[in-house]
Formats: structure tokens, sequence, C-alpha cells
């Protein structure tokens, strides 16, 4: 028996003739729409907790300059790529510094999404609260406490 093989022509009248009812498209939207709402909250968790002290913008733009010179001055090729690798990232820190994030907008958004987003993905409240989740933001959104028993 010869097994038919499927050219990307096939592949493509296959896709073609199944149409997507209003409905799955409406679930994915929902769908994208949730996963983005927790991926921005959480990231916005996550920075909160970067280590170490917040310069304000000036401090940093010093410390490019400063840098810069050093750069310009350094005979050593191997400290002199450290030296740029310290200019750029201080230069990412200033550009971060930029992006004000609203932190309660986000929390609200996510607030909204959480328990649905959870019963779908099977995300339980401790998994919530090991990634940086407030209780009372998981409360607020209605997710449940749950307890898994170790296997």
């Amino acid at each position: 028996m010869m097994a038919k093989t499927i050219t990307k022509k096939t592949a493509k009248k296959a896709t073609a003739s199944r149409k997507m009812s209003a409905e799955h498209k409406e679930a994915l939207a929902r769908g994208r729409e949730q996963g983005r709402a927790v991926r921005d909250y959480l990231a916005a968790l996550n920075e909160q907790k970067k280590p170490g002290r917040k310069l304000d913008p000036d401090t940093l733009k010093q410390q490019i300059t400063e840098t810069q010179r050093a750069i310009d001055t350094e005979p050593d090729p191997a400290k002199r790529v450290e030296l740029i690798q310290k200019r750029l990232d201080y230069e990412e820190r200033l550009a971060d510094t930029g992006e004000k994030v609203d932190l309660d907008a986000l929390e609200k958004q996510f607030v909204k999404v959480a328990k649905e987003y959870s019963e779908r993905k099977g995300i339980t409240y401790t998994a919530w609260r090991e990634a940086g989740v407030p209780a009372a933001v998981l409360k607020q959104a209605g997710v449940p406490r749950t307890r898994r028993s170790a296997a």
C-alpha cells in the first residue's frame, strides 16, 4: 500500500476549507488579551524587585560620561571592552528610567483575567504566590487558595 504524501498544496487546501467560527476567534482573542495582561503585570512586579539602588537619570548620565572618558584613555583592550559594556549597561538603565509603569492599571487588568486564566492554564494559587503576586491581589481576582499534596 502506498502512503499518501501531503504536499504544501494539499495542506493549504485542507486548511483553507476549514473556517474558524466567530466564537473560536473570540476565544483566541480573549486568550491573547489575558496572556498579555498576565505577562505585563508579572513583568512589572519583577521590575520592582530588581536589586540595587535606583539611580536618577542625572547620575546615570554622569556615569556614562565618566565611563566614556575611561574608555577613551584605556590602553588595555580587555579592560576597554569591559568599560564599553559598563557604559552600555548604564545606557540601558537610563533608557529604562524613562518608562514609568502604571502598576495600578496593570494590576486591575490582571485582576480581571487572573481567575479565568488560572482555570484555563491550570495555574494554582501557590504558583502565583511563588511568582510574586501578592495574596491580596489573588483574593481580589477570585483565585482560590489551593494546596497540592506532595506526590
